[in-house]
């Protein structure tokens, strides 16, 4: 007889996708910077933050509109924006902090 094991779907990483999204304000719509992916078990809205604050950082914006959009295997979609993503009042984003996770593999 074999054993039938059982695993949660919040133990499994999951595949998701980014975009960072700038809006170009005269034509009205939301153009693509950059975009990534990354196999990981985080909260996609914290992962979101994360990649925003790492992609501003050191960045000269000159008052541009920035969001990122996070999207998982199960097709939820995840909007932050920089207000958002800002660091507590007296606080800096480490150096660390500004480097993108890591990738996952192509399939």
């Amino acid at each position: 007889m074999g054993m039938i094991g059982v695993v949660s779907r919040e133990d499994i990483p999951a595949c998701v996708r980014w975009e960072i999204l700038m809006h170009e304000r005269f034509s009205r719509v939301w153009i693509c910077k950059d975009f990534g992916r990354a196999t990981t078990g985080a909260d996609p809205t914290e992962l979101g933050r994360t990649v925003l604050a790492a992609y501003l950082a050191g960045r000269p914006t000159q008052g541009e509109t920035f969001r990122v959009v996070v999207r998982t295997d199960d097709d939820s979609r995840h909007v932050s924006l920089p207000a958002n993503s800002r660091a507590p009042a007296g606080k800096r984003i480490r150096p660390s902090a500004r480097h993108y996770p890591p990738t996952c593999a192509t399939p």
